[in-house]
């Protein structure tokens, strides 16, 4: 069976899903058939998000998940609208880095909120309908930092060895009901992510991911067959280059 008969009429909801890695599943999602609901702070526009054929088949939501009072409201819409997901792929999130003693509270408060804890809150609104159905999948993006903490990095590295941590409970707590929790764990990307930053990857291809190759990745955990999960990837360019951000 292709890959898109076998994604055909499925339906998954993508947040993080203007940008890098969460706007390329979408990308992916809606090549191979599926129905996509993208959540982000803002609308994804590109050519190929344009197609009639791929418009009818894309839910665009606006919200920042970061913002609690937003993010249940929004879930609890969504949820109510009796949609039959299918799984989710949890993209959304943010990097801040930086000696550990020049973070503010609300600086750690942030982060920990809209790279944790909003992953969690989500979560919670999707995994009754999932377990309802008695099956479905989760996939969290994570990060290398949360196998590998570095300086500079214990605020961020914190929030991603929790999404490991909350993966790992998670998988064990809904095999019962078939639902399927994974990880992937990405080095640095090619991505708006260091936009903001003081450092990104180096120029050679070698030194960041493409965010096509981890969509390709969600696609393979997701067309697995029944009774097959995989735990955790953890991904990283060949060569761990950085320089300076311009």
């Amino acid at each position: 069976m292709s890959k898109n008969l076998c994604m055909k009429n499925r339906n998954y909801l993508i947040t993080g899903a203007s940008s890098g890695i969460g706007f390329a599943i979408v990308e992916s999602l809606l090549n191979e058939g599926a129905q996509v609901i993208a959540v982000a702070r803002r609308i994804a526009e590109s050519p190929c998000l344009n197609k009639l054929s791929v418009r009818s088949r894309l839910t665009s939501i606006r919200c920042d998940l970061a913002n609690f009072s937003e993010l249940e409201v929004t879930m609890k819409e969504l949820m109510g609208s009796k949609i039959n997901l299918d799984g989710a792929v949890l993209c959304h999130g943010y990097g801040d880095f930086g000696n550990y003693e020049e973070f503010s509270v609300e600086r750690i408060v942030n982060l920990v909120h809209a790279n944790l804890l909003s992953h969690m809150l989500v979560t919670r609104h999707i995994l009754p309908d999932l377990k309802r159905r008695g099956r479905g999948d989760l996939v969290l993006i994570g990060s290398e930092s949360g196998v590998r903490a570095g300086k500079m990095g214990a605020v961020y590295s914190a929030t991603k060895f929790g999404i490991n941590g909350f993966a790992e409970s998670l998988r064990a707590e809904c095999a019962s009901a078939n639902l399927r929790v994974s990880v992937i764990n990405p080095g640095a990307v090619d991505t708006n992510f260091f936009d903001h930053l003081e450092f990104c990857p180096g120029d050679a291809h070698e030194n960041s991911i493409d965010p096509v190759d981890v969509s390709k990745l969600v696609v393979a955990i997701l067309s697995l067959p029944p009774g097959t999960v995989i735990d955790k990837i953890n991904l990283t360019p060949q060569k761990r280059v950085f320089q300076k951000n311009q």
